[in-house]
C-alpha cells in the first residue's frame, strides 16, 4: 500500500480536536444497485469495496462520509470490515433523517424514534460507542434545498449529544435560513451541500461559513449521477496533463480553505487518480477560465483565499 501523506492540508474541525485531510472520501459508492434502486444492497465485489477503503487510509484519507441509509446499512458494514478496530485519527461522519422505502425512494426520518434509531443503526453497523459527527439531512426536498424548520429534528440531535453518543453536528441539504436556526440550536462544525464547478448557487454562503472556520463539504463534487462535462473543463485538464475531474477536484480545494472534499469510487484505480488532485496546483488564469464555468450565480464574485 502507498504510504499516508497529507492530503492538500488539513482542516480542523470548530470547537473540535478533531483535523482531518482535506482530502476525504465519500462511501456512497461502495454500496450496489438493483434496477432502478439506486445505493441499494451490496456491491458486486465486496473484498473489491475494502481494498479502496484500505488503500484510501493508507494513502493519508482520514475524513471518510458515510450513511446508514447507503445500502441501508451496507456501507457502514463494508467500512467496520476494512478498517475497524478504526485508526485513532480516522474521523467518520454519517448522516441521519433520511429512510428508504422498499422501491429504492429517500423519505424523510424527521421524528424522534426515527432520528433515535438511525443514530444507533450507525453507532451497531459502525461498530462505535460515539459517532465523530453526524449530519441533519434535511428532507423538505430530495433533490435540493426547500425551506422548513429543522428545529425539532435538531433538538432530538442536540439531546443524543448531550447523551454522549454524537460529539458534534452538521446539517445537510440546507439553505442559508436552516443553516442560521441550526446554529441557534446547537454549534454546527460543518455544511454538507450539493456543490461542484458547475453547481454554484451556494458560492456566497461558503465565504460566510469560511469567516467562521465551519467547513463546507460538497457532495457530488464531480457531478454524482451525471459527471460534470465541459469543454473548458476538458481543456484545462488537457494544458495542465491530468484528467478533468483531477481539475475538477483541485478546483474545489484552491476554492476556499473551508472546503473538504469527499468523492467516491469503488475502483481503486480512480481512488488514486482522485487522491492525485490534491497535489494538483492551477494557475491562475485557468483558475478564472473555470470559474467563469457556471453562470448560475454569476452576480456573486468568487472569494478566493490562496
Amino acid at each position: 500500500m502507498p504510504q499516508g501523506v497529507n492530503l492538500a492540508g488539513s482542516f480542523t474541525l470548530p470547537g473540535s480536536s478533531h483535523s482531518v485531510n482535506r482530502m476525504g472520501y465519500g462511501a456512497m459508492q461502495l454500496a450496489g444497485r438493483d434496477g432502478n434502486k439506486m445505493v441499494w444492497g451490496p456491491p458486486r465485489d465486496v473484498e473489491a469495496a475494502i481494498a479502496v477503503l484500505r488503500e484510501a487510509v493508507a494513502s493519508g484519507v482520514n475524513h471518510i462520509d458515510t450513511a446508514d441509509f447507503y445500502g441501508p446499512h451496507v456501507t457502514n458494514q463494508i467500512i467496520r470490515k476494512a478498517l475497524f478496530p478504526y485508526p485513532g485519527d480516522l474521523v467518520i461522519v454519517t448522516k441521519v433523517g433520511a429512510l428508504r422505502g422498499e422501491d429504492g425512494s429517500w423519505i424523510p426520518g424527521f421524528s424522534r424514534e426515527e432520528l433515535t434509531a438511525a443514530v444507533h443503526d450507525n453507532l451497531r453497523n459502525l461498530g462505535l460507542d460515539v459517532l465523530d459527527v453526524v449530519n441533519l439531512r434535511s428532507m423538505f426536498s430530495v433533490q435540493q434545498p426547500a425551506e422548513g424548520s429543522i428545529e425539532a429534528p435538531l433538538t432530538v440531535l442536540a439531546e443524543l449529544q448531550q447523551k454522549g453518543v454524537i460529539r458534534h453536528i452538521g446539517v445537510s441539504n440546507v439553505t442559508p435560513a436552516q443553516i442560521a436556526e441550526a446554529r441557534r440550536i446547537v454549534p454546527i462544525v460543518c455544511v454538507q451541500n450539493h456543490y461542484n464547478l458547475a453547481h454554484r448557487a451556494d458560492d456566497a454562503l461558503i465565504a460566510d461559513l469560511a469567516r467562521d472556520g465551519i467547513a463546507w463539504v460538497p457532495f457530488f463534487p464531480l457531478g454524482g449521477f451525471s459527471p460534470l462535462q465541459s469543454g473548458t473543463l476538458s481543456e484545462a485538464a488537457s494544458r495542465l496533463h491530468a484528467t478533468p475531474m483531477q481539475v475538477a477536484l483541485a478546483w474545489l480545494l484552491q476554492r476556499s480553505p473551508n472546503i473538504l472534499v469527499i468523492p467516491g469510487t469503488s475502483s481503486l484505480e480512480h481512488l488514486r487518480e482522485n487522491l492525485k488532485a490534491a497535489t494538483l496546483q492551477i494557475p491562475a488564469k485557468v483558475l478564472a477560465d473555470l470559474d467563469a464555468v457556471s453562470t448560475q450565480d454569476a452576480a456573486v464574485p468568487i472569494a478566493r483565499h490562496e
